[in-house]
C-alpha cells in the first residue's frame, strides 16, 4: 500500500486550566478531529489522507493547532465550516486557504492538488 499523499496533524493536548499557553483540547480540537476524519471518508479519500490526532504542536495559544504534511501548513482551526474548507481547498485543489495560517508560518501560495 502506497504512503497518504497529505497527512493531517490536530492537536489534542491537555493542560491544567490556569496554563496561560492555552489547551486545544479545551478549544474543541477533539469534536475538530472527528470531523476532518469525517470529511476524509464523505470525499472518499481513504489511503490517500490520513487525519491524526497529535500532542502538543506548541501552538495551543492560537489553536486549535492543525499541521498538514507533506506541504507544512499550519492552520489555526475553530469551526466545522474551516475543517470542510480546508479539506475542500488545500486537501482536494491544492490551494493555501490563508485566513486559516498561523502567524509566523508562512505557507506556500500554491500546493499541488491531490490528484497530481
Amino acid at each position: 500500500m502506497p504512503g497518504f499523499k497529505r497527512h493531517i496533524f490536530v492537536c489534542t493536548n491537555q493542560r491544567s486550566e490556569d496554563d496561560p499557553r492555552g489547551s486545544c483540547s479545551k478549544l474543541g480540537s477533539q469534536a475538530l478531529h472527528e470531523v476532518f476524519k469525517q470529511e476524509t471518508k464523505r470525499l472518499n479519500l481513504k489511503g490517500t489522507v490520513r487525519a491524526n490526532k497529535a500532542g502538543c504542536l506548541d501552538r495551543c495559544a492560537e489553536g486549535p493547532s492543525v499541521v498538514i504534511y507533506p506541504e507544512g501548513v499550519w492552520y489555526s482551526v475553530k469551526t466545522e465550516a474551516d475543517v470542510k474548507e480546508i479539506m475542500e481547498r488545500h486537501v482536494l485543489q491544492g490551494e493555501v486557504v490563508t485566513r486559516l495560517i498561523m502567524p509566523d508560518h508562512p505557507a506556500p501560495a500554491k500546493l499541488p492538488p491531490l490528484t497530481s
